[in-house]
């Protein structure tokens, strides 16, 4: 550990906070100017941005022969987007959850992590197997513009329907005036995208020096310190699009960059090692599964109320801290493991379980008694 690798850190995390306002601004700005929701933007475009710094550290982390980086790294940044980088926006401010998240996206994200599970389980996946996934994301790109481009097309009647001709905005006035020129909005993105993978590379780089120095392996590295840092464009994307107001721009950006960690970052990564990616036993049978369980737990929270709440995003935040600290604990051997797992096992897990369990009930009544009144209402 030196003064270099903290200069490292310090000038990664400059460079994420200002990549990720550009970002921000060069999205919202092409949503409005082709009339392309910011959900969809996030779901594909800024995503795919974001999700550069893994691609480029798994690839290269597969050609150096560490696959327990590369597997570490878009895990890790999977159960990061939704427990940490979710947690936190909603705590900046609840997060408007799209129905069609809720139909289409956040599905094809458990989908997508189950598959993973599935192919992994052999302890390898291989270039079929990334081809699957890779697929995946495919199909996903594609039903996204469908979906998007039929419902500007709706509201389009709708409005003529009304006999309004007026043109929606949905980016806003700020959007409106950088959609004027597309130039100008491609120019933004892509120099977003570039300070992102540069503020990443060197975060990274400084990081993973300080960690191998203190001889942590490179699964528990890819899976906390590189996952982290990799992320950190999410992160930034995401806190700087709640803060301007772009709420679904945020929550796109998480799944899509999920959906992308697996079916590009793992898969496409698979595909160009032609032998395909080893994947430890550990992974198999604690960190996929939870990457699997964050994805689940997402669906009854966005389902109930379309929305998550500030104390749905203090979870997540306390279940993160409560998964980096099992890896820290386990990768030294620490005495507190023991007593640390039993207490998670037999009494913080099932309590947050009940927790969730007794909200998602209670949501789901108070709706269906809203609609029982509804009802009610409109026959009398």
């Amino acid at each position: 550990m030196d003064a270099l690798d903290i200069g490292r850190i310090v000038a990664g995390l400059v460079l994420l906070v200002l990549g990720g306002e550009f970002l921000v601004r060069g999205a919202s700005a092409l949503a409005g100017r082709f009339g392309i929701s910011s959900l969809v933007i996030g779901l594909t475009v800024v995503s795919a941005a974001t999700s550069a710094p893994e691609f480029a550290v798994s690839v290269g982390a597969v050609l150096r022969d560490e696959p327990g980086l590369a597997v570490g790294n878009a895990v890790g940044s999977n159960i990061i987007n939704v427990l940490l980088i979710l947690g936190l926006s909603a705590l900046v401010v609840p997060l408007a959850v799209k129905r069609r998240l809720i139909r289409f996206d956040l599905p094809l994200m458990v989908v997508l992590s189950v598959l993973l599970l599935l192919v992994s389980l052999d302890g390898r996946i291989s270039a079929v197997d990334g081809l699957i996934l890779f697929f995946g994301v495919v199909v996903h790109t594609i039903m996204s513009v469908v979906i998007s481009r039929r419902d500007a097309k709706t509201a389009v009647n709708a409005r003529e329907g009304t006999g309004d001709s007026a043109t929606v905005d949905p980016a806003g006035e700020e959007g409106a005036a950088l959609g004027a020129s597309v130039s100008r909005s491609l120019f933004f993105v892509l120099l977003g995208v570039a300070l992102l993978v540069a503020g990443a590379t060197l975060l990274v780089e400084g990081a993973v020096n300080i960690a191998t120095t203190l001889g942590v392996s490179s699964l528990v590295v890819g899976l906390t310190v590189v996952a982290v840092g990799t992320s950190l464009p999410e992160l930034a994307t995401s806190i700087i699009a709640v803060r301007r107001g772009e709420r679904d721009l945020a929550v796109g950006n998480v799944v899509g960059s999920n959906i992308i960690n697996i079916g590009v970052v793992l898969g496409l990564t698979a595909l160009i090692s032609l032998e395909g990616i080893p994947v430890s036993g550990a992974a198999v049978a604690f960190d996929i599964p939870v990457m699997l369980a964050a994805a689940v737990a997402l669906l009854p929270i966005a389902f109930t109320g379309f929305v998550v709440a500030r104390w749905e995003g203090g979870l997540f935040v306390v279940l993160y801290a409560a998964y980096t600290g099992y890896l820290v604990l386990a990768a030294t051997a620490h005495d507190a493991l023991e007593g640390f797992t039993v207490a998670m096992a037999w009494f913080v897990l099932p309590l947050i379980a009940l927790t969730l369990i007794s909200f998602t009930a209670y949501e789901i009544g108070l709706r269906k008694g809203r609609r029982d009144l509804d009802q009610t209402t409109t026959s009398t």
